[in-house]
């Protein structure tokens, strides 16, 4: 689903661009809007993040992630700075689920692992979503102007489940509740007659170890884990 979206979306913007960019000089829908200093919109759009793991040892084989399409939903402010640098602040809510499966590896005689209630582990999470963003543009040809975004975000997870004294022991699995993720994306204004459409790609990528570890230190479930990292892509679709 995750190659599919992306695909969709890479295709729609280059034949769009194509078609404009060797197309004859058109009339220039909504030719002042980048001249004001403040602008506002809202987005839409998509999620698919997975986790990174570093390992204490190589004792046992990777934990399988099973990732699901998610859903991102917020606002935009912009703010001008040059002709050709903007500064964005997207706050919104995004809302992904990820599946931990334990290879048989993890089996210890504490844990039963042929239960699925202990090999897998669902993890939803639900973000508050707080991104900063240096928006770099090209200059704008007839109605539609590429750019790439570059940036950093905070985040609050409301299911982290951080401050719950249970553990995966009993079938909580715990992750910090205020990530940081680095961003990197690119994207193209369409200037249609009535409003600006935009949709945009990026990568995000978390800086920081967001997993908590359970209170025994050699639980099957976070004993090897030296760092988890969230990782994926944001699929926005926005209107401004």
């Amino acid at each position: 689903m995750k190659q599919l979206i992306t695909f969709i979306l890479i295709i729609s913007i280059t034949n769009t661009a194509f078609g404009q960019l060797f197309s004859k000089e058109r009339i220039r829908n909504r030719e002042n809007w980048d001249k004001k200093t403040l602008t506002y919109g809202y987005y839409l759009g998509f999620n698919s993040l997975d986790f990174k793991f570093q390992y204490k040892t190589d004792a046992h084989k990777d934990i399988l992630v099973k990732t699901s399409t998610g859903f991102n939903v917020g606002l935009i402010g912009n703010l001008r700075l040059t002709n050709h640098f903007d500064l964005r602040f997207e706050p919104g809510l995004s809302f992904t689920t990820r599946i931990l499966t334990y290879p048989e590896s993890y089996t210890t005689t504490n844990s039963d692992f042929s239960l699925v209630s202990n090999y897998e582990r669902e993890i939803k999470s639900t973000y508050v979503y707080l991104p900063l963003l240096l928006k770099i543009s090209t200059k704008r040809v007839n109605n539609f102007k590429p750019f790439l975004l570059a940036g950093a975000s905070t985040a609050i997870n409301m299911s982290s489940n951080e401050k719950s004294i249970d553990d995966n022991s009993a079938g909580k699995f715990r992750m910090t509740s205020n990530p940081s993720f680095l961003e990197l994306g690119f994207g193209i204004d369409f200037y249609l007659p009535y409003f600006k459409f935009t949709p945009s790609i990026r990568g995000v990528f978390a800086n920081g170890n967001e997993l908590i570890e359970d209170n025994d230190p050699n639980s099957p479930w976070t004993g090897n884990i030296d760092k988890m990292q969230t990782r994926g892509i944001f699929i926005n679709f926005t209107v401004q």
